[in-house]
């Protein structure tokens, strides 16, 4: 049991008060988006009444307040990731754009052809097709590392595919699909063996792991705000300051230079080089008070409460007949996906829907994850803090229903 005050979290969150179909909502689809605590909204509504200024722009009242507010998340997200330097905190608007970003401003300057890009088989598309774009430009080779039927890396099949021809290894911290939590210390000491750089997509982790990127020692690692109860929008990049210095900006523009003739640009110093244009600073803002709230609470203890329900509803789901859980890994966070004999995914989510249950169905942008499964796609139920058992139960209930229904 948790020292975690559930109810008082659950207060916290005013959409959990809304009721769906007539039904209170109960939201099971937190890896797809966290829900915001009010502090986050009214950081938002803050800004817009009292601060709305462009940043870094202007010597007048409303823009040195707005560029410092702005600031003050970077340094935020800082002291949460322990990165060395503040300069390596890039903002993007997505876990997407930050990879897409490392690909463009990275791969593009520094691989050749013949050279080798190693992802997993559960990698979101977001880590997958970058490098497809990437391959056909240049010519180089992606190759797969592959998982056991529990959805667990094989380790020494992936130390097979290191080689000095390696550049890069991308992997996702936590499988958004299958909730595996990858062993990725030991992939990262590895890929450097061979001296290959690595990318750590961490859009799942960060909302339930502690993350020291000094001590993984990651060359790069993103996120999004929206996954850790902050608004949508904001990504962000975390690369080592002597790797973010040699690469090429993403975009032009606003921000990013230093100066420009009609003959030539010259880009500015990091970590402005890859912000290109106006950001979207009311968003970065209230992202502060997204990392503020989760980290009044024990990280520990929330840990311990998610694992708690994940294995409640585990045990749950195995009681019913004709249900699979795709991934079963030792370690892992609180999402599970299944598939039911004989019923689509959809079915079940747009039923469970009418009783006020959100959960996300499909391939959940793990296409090739699903090719290895050799399943069209599943129903995903993930958790967070504020989910209870009682949630649980009536989740459980709505799908034998369901079942029934549909049998």
């Amino acid at each position: 049991m948790t020292n975690l005050s559930i109810q008082t979290i659950r207060n916290d969150f005013p959409i959990l008060q809304e009721k769906i179909n007539g039904k209170p909502l109960i939201y099971f689809d937190n890896a797809a988006t966290t829900q915001k605590p009010q502090v986050v909204i009214d950081s938002l509504i803050y800004y817009y009444t009292h601060l709305n200024s462009n940043i870094h722009r202007g010597a007048h009242h409303l823009a040195e307040k707005a560029t410092s507010a702005y600031e003050e998340t970077r340094k935020t997200i800082q002291e949460f990731i322990h990165a060395k330097n503040i300069e390596e905190i890039i903002f993007t608007k997505s876990t997407t754009e930050a990879i897409n970003l490392v690909a463009h401003g990275w791969g593009r300057k520094f691989l050749q052809k013949g050279d080798e890009i190693i992802v997993s088989a559960m990698e979101h598309h977001a880590d997958i097709v970058p490098w497809h774009i990437l391959a056909e430009e240049k010519n180089i080779i992606i190759k797969i590392i592959p998982i056991n039927d529990q959805g667990e890396i094989l380790f020494e099949e992936y130390k097979k595919l290191l080689s000095a021809k390696t550049k890069l290894v991308c992997i996702n911290h936590v499988s958004n699909t299958l909730g595996t939590i990858n062993p990725i210390k030991k992939i990262i000491d590895a890929a450097h063996e061979v001296k290959a750089k690595i990318l750590i997509d961490g859009a799942q982790a960060v909302a339930h792991i502690n993350v020291d990127v000094q001590q993984l020692d990651c060359d790069f690692y993103t996120f999004s705000a929206h996954k850790l109860y902050g608004p949508t929008g904001v990504g962000v990049l975390y690369g080592k300051k002597e790797i973010l210095e040699k690469m090429n900006p993403f975009l032009g523009g606003g921000e990013m230079i230093k100066e420009v003739t009609y003959e030539k640009t010259t880009f500015n110093e990091l970590p402005f080089k890859f912000e290109a244009g106006t950001p979207n600073i009311a968003d970065v803002i209230a992202f502060k008070s997204a990392i503020d709230y989760l980290t009044k609470w024990n990280k520990k203890e929330i840990a311990a409460y998610e694992h708690e329900i994940l294995l409640y509803a585990t045990e749950k789901l195995t009681t019913i007949s004709d249900l699979t859980i795709i991934g079963q890994a030792k370690e892992k966070i609180a999402i599970i996906s299944f598939i039911i004999d004989g019923i689509h995914p959809f079915d079940i989510g747009t039923l469970l829907d009418q009783d006020g249950i959100a959960v996300r169905t499909g391939h959940h942008c793990t296409q090739p994850l699903m090719s290895r499964f050799s399943i069209p796609g599943t129903t995903r139920a993930s958790f967070s803090f504020y989910n209870t058992k009682e949630e649980i139960d009536k989740f459980i209930h709505s799908l034998q229903l369901i079942i029934k229904k549909l049998r």
